[in-house]
């Protein structure tokens, strides 16, 4: 396979740059191209760190090369940001959202607890009871939400407000969603270190078009990490809602979640705590209740911590099939299940109307490390 580089040029000749005005190649933001046998690397210039800028430049350049010299070309492009336009984009860090009335963080201190399903089915039930809602699936290294809204294979329109192109969250069931799962591939693992990922989170966030919003619900990742500084460095956060089981393993993990929202610089109140997986009860024997991860758990952390208890949910096969399916529980009428997350919503709902008339505005935390906090 012979081609040269000057084929090259020409194809990217055919790209539109990032400023808009002129081709790749006019604008001067081709820096270099490198050909190795039928292998391709372009290195290139794009003007905004958003993530659906930077992955539409390189859609464009792959297609151009592969249309104007040969489909078989191996590719790899490298795209800078000029440390200006990084600049910028950093200074709107920490911002309010225009339109967004409340934001909620979804935590919990211990992975597989459900905090994802519980997010999902929240966000429906605000729906249900007349809300406009958002929903930013924040566990970049394991996002869920597109199988939970059965969106898997959607993808982020682009759109011009303001004289600025941002992300067209996907809708799904009147939830308004946007995910790191829709920019990588089902198969393909997020391997980024802490700032990477966080800059991504940011972008989600910040580079979306949510509109007018009631309450964007943020379901982050488990633990107290780079995520959650991230989060609450970025916006400034209403209040947090903390899941966990009622083991003690898991009660351990969601009292330090509650001890970071506690600390004096993020200072985040937290709206309460809600109790997954309470109790097992099969099809068969309805008046039967099975305390599988012991009973009451996170009613008593609650007490403990002066925190308000918002619901338990039970341990229930169909909210499994209803996730795997992209339905989340929530969306069926007068079920068991269904009335469980709608009560516990509006208790979440309760103490945050309390909160707004009693608290200040959340302020963003303007910290850049928390290591070595003894209150995490």
């Amino acid at each position: 396979m012979g081609f040269k580089k000057s084929e090259i040029l020409e194809a990217l000749k055919t790209v539109n740059s990032t400023d808009t005005n002129n081709d790749l190649v006019a604008a001067g933001h081709v820096k270099n191209v490198q050909i190795f046998g039928n292998e391709v690397i372009v290195d290139a210039i794009c003007l905004s760190p958003a993530l659906h800028v930077k992955k539409k430049l390189e859609v464009d350049i792959l297609k151009a090369i592969h249309a104007e010299v040969d489909q078989k070309i191996q590719i790899k492009i490298n795209l800078e940001v000029p440390t200006k336009a990084q600049e910028e984009a950093t200074m709107i860090r920490g911002a309010e959202l225009s339109g967004v009335k409340n934001i909620i963080a979804i935590a919990s201190g211990k992975g597989g607890v459900g905090k994802s399903t519980v997010s999902a089915n929240i966000a429906v039930s605000l729906v249900k009871m007349g809300f406009k809602v958002g929903l930013v699936d924040a566990d970049i290294y394991g996002p869920s939400q597109p199988t939970m809204f059965d969106v898997v294979n959607a993808r982020p329109s682009s759109i011009h407000v303001d004289g600025k192109d941002k992300m067209e969250p996907v809708e799904s069931y009147g939830v308004k969603l946007l995910s790191i799962g829709f920019f990588a591939g089902t198969n393909q693992a997020v391997v980024w270190r802490g700032p990477m990922a966080s800059k991504a989170l940011n972008q989600l966030i910040r580079d979306a078009h949510w509109g007018e919003l009631d309450f964007l619900l943020i379901d982050l990742p488990p633990g107290t990490g780079d995520i959650h500084l991230s989060t609450v460095q970025a916006v400034p956060i209403t209040g947090a809602v903390i899941v966990s089981t009622p083991q003690n393993v898991a009660l351990a993990d969601a009292r330090k979640g509650v001890g970071m929202f506690r600390i004096e610089n993020i200072n985040v109140p937290v709206l309460g705590m809600v109790e997954n997986m309470s109790h097992f009860t099969p099809e068969e024997l309805p008046d039967n209740k099975y305390y599988i991860f012991g009973k009451d758990g996170v009613k008593h952390l609650c007490h403990e911590m002066d925190i308000p208890f918002l619901g338990e949910i039970p341990l229930v096969q169909s909210i499994r099939e209803a996730g795997d399916v992209g339905r989340p529980a929530a969306l069926q009428d007068n079920t068991p299940v269904s009335l469980a997350y709608e009560e516990m919503t509006r208790k979440m709902v309760e103490q945050m109307v309390k909160r707004n008339e009693e608290m200040p505005a959340t302020e963003i935390t303007r910290i850049t490390t928390m290591a070595g906090c003894s209150a995490v």
